[in-house]
């Protein structure tokens, strides 16, 4: 579906989008899918600097962006604790040919978020930081370690790993206080019963500045199908209670994948920005009424959000949804925050 460019003089930094190239089946028409999240490797599976320029150049004014963790170009082999070093090698070489000015005036990748298993000895954490800021020493500026976790494997089907109370175990948090000596931020991905486990984890380490992703994946598939509404009060509760620590803010989107069960997620025709506005405004309204506007940032999450509109279409929601707020608020939540969230030097 292709819409007209709303304000498309808005300047955006896009604060959360992945590169990949998965080798594997292609195309949504092959065997059945196990889980929707699926569906979205099919859709998408290479993304590099093409694909990406495509999407920045359909209309809306995208100077800068952020890449964030996403297992892509690990290193084959190595020391285990160092080969999610590739992957900011190879962002850090995408972040430089559109550094070149070729592609035009957009900064791709202008900050990296990258990934270390912070509950390793604190040896190797420490090493393995100290390396992604040797590779990257201008773009990298924190680390992504999910929490995301459900005891309904349903919910999070092929992402279904790891195991309840990361955020709590003694040997995550060593690791994360290596964070903050080095100037360096945190990236949270969870689901919504675990907010609650990152807000005691914000408290616990009032220095180190944590962006929760994607609203906090609120649910409504799995064990949730069907609840999403009655479960509004807690997932809201849940934010308000993260908002009051200061160190915390949030990243709005997100909510384009499958977890939230929301009928728009790969449907047929897709679904248009103000049929998406009209299913994500509970949570966006009270996701930046808890934080206000200078903690809220809008992110594409692309290209994981592919699965309900195309990059055109996801920002025209967010402007929809942005329609009441003053010029200085449209401001933060489209660029203000990210940039300096993510410490940005740009143009």
């Amino acid at each position: 579906m292709s819409e007209p460019i709303l304000e498309p003089e808005l300047p955006i930094v896009d604060p959360h989008h992945h590169l990949w190239d998965r080798p594997g089946p292609r195309g949504p028409a092959l065997a059945p899918l196990r889980h929707p999240f699926e569906a979205l490797t099919r859709l998408s599976p290479r993304y590099l600097l093409d694909e990406l320029l495509a999407d920045l150049r359909r209309g809306h004014n995208v100077r800068a962006t952020v890449f964030v963790q996403c297992g892509a170009m690990y290193r084959a082999d190595g020391p285990a604790h160092l080969r999610p070093i590739g992957e900011t090698e190879f962002v850090n070489g995408v972040a430089a040919m559109t550094a070149s000015g070729i592609y035009g005036d957009v900064r791709a990748c202008a900050g990296i978020v990258g990934h270390v298993d912070l509950t390793q000895d604190e040896a190797l954490v420490a090493e393995a930081l100290e390396r992604h800021l040797q590779v990257a020493p201008d773009r990298f500026r924190g680390v992504r370690h999910s929490a995301s976790w459900d005891a309904d494997p349903a919910v999070l089907g092929p992402l279904h790993r790891g195991a309840a109370g990361l955020y709590a175990s003694d040997a995550f948090r060593r690791g994360f206080a290596r964070l903050a000596p080095l100037g360096l931020s945190f990236d949270a991905w969870l689901l919504e019963p675990q907010i609650p486990e990152l807000a005691d984890l914000a408290r616990a380490f009032p220095d180190t500045p944590i962006i929760i992703d994607h609203v906090g994946t609120p649910l409504g598939i799995g064990a949730y199908a069907g609840k999403r509404d009655e479960r509004f009060g807690v997932w809201r509760d849940g934010i308000a209670d993260l908002a009051r620590c200061p160190n915390v803010v949030v990243k709005v989107g997100g909510l384009a994948m499958p977890f939230a069960g929301f009928r728009s997620f790969m449907a047929s025709p897709p679904a248009s920005s103000e049929q998406l506005a009209a299913e994500w405004r509970p949570y966006v309204e009270a996701v930046i009424e808890a934080f206000g506007p200078d903690r809220c940032m809008f992110e594409s999450n692309f290209p994981v959000d592919l699965g309900s509109c195309t990059y055109d279409v996801l920002w025209n929601t967010f402007k929809r949804l942005a329609q009441g707020f003053s010029g200085d608020e449209k401001a933060a939540l489209f660029s203000g925050t990210a940039t300096k969230v993510y410490r940005l030097s740009l143009p």
